[in-house]
């Protein structure tokens, strides 16, 4: 069935833990312009912008923080949404940045990018753990000297073809994966009060239950 996510293993439950410091900073990942807007590779963007979009909130840019940011109270926790405007490849400067700057510890970062190693639509929560050659995170961590952040992976699926990754990544989804997309991100905003609040077991029970 469309837009059904399977039930999640054990062996990713134990990547979550059964509660954490509140999120104080969700960043999607992207690149700025509107030759980028569509492409799988900003799928964290959309996820944002679908968070500002249901509470009423407005990006700004922020110079000193090198991307567009707008804070909100998030089911009664102090919030900030990012978006780095520093293309993918930079994305910890931007991060790195507003984190030092509020003294926003890793634990309670969490991060929506796309994965290209599930289906479309498909909506995994992680914390820690290596980056899979995706050059936002690896970034990230490179710039806060940690990876114990969260993640939000949000699938696009994968060319099966090394090769062809780059050009997959910056192109437009397909209209029934970008259905599909849209609609796990619909999801898992559904679930943003447990996220925040740390219980993200439950927030992850959720989303792979959910059609």
């Amino acid at each position: 069935m469309e837009g059904f996510t399977p039930p999640c293993t054990l062996s990713s439950l134990s990547q979550i833990p059964m509660s954490s410091p509140p999120i104080k900073l969700i960043v999607g990942l992207g690149n700025p312009g509107p030759e980028y807007e569509s492409t799988r590779h900003n799928t964290g963007f959309w996820f944002v912008d679908l968070l500002a979009r249901r509470h009423h909130a407005v990006f700004k840019a922020e110079s000193r923080h090198h991307g567009q940011v707008c804070r909100l109270n998030l089911h009664g926790h102090d919030c900030r949404l990012l978006k780095p405007l520093t293309f993918m490849n930079r994305s910890g400067q931007s991060v790195a940045s507003l984190a030092n700057y509020f003294r926003i510890l890793p634990q309670e970062i969490l991060v929506a990018h796309d994965e290209l190693d599930l289906p479309a639509g498909s909506i995994r929560l992680k914390t820690g753990g290596g980056h899979a050659g995706h050059n936002g995170l690896r970034d990230i961590m490179n710039a806060l000297g940690n990876r114990d952040f969260h993640r939000l992976r949000i699938g696009i699926d994968h060319p099966n073809n090394r090769r062809a990754v780059v050009d997959y990544v910056l192109t437009r989804p397909s209209k029934e994966d970008r259905e599909s997309i849209e609609q796990n991100l619909e999801s898992a905003a559904d679930c943003l009060d447990d996220i925040i609040a740390g219980n993200l077991q439950r927030a992850m029970n959720q989303l792979h239950t959910s059609r």
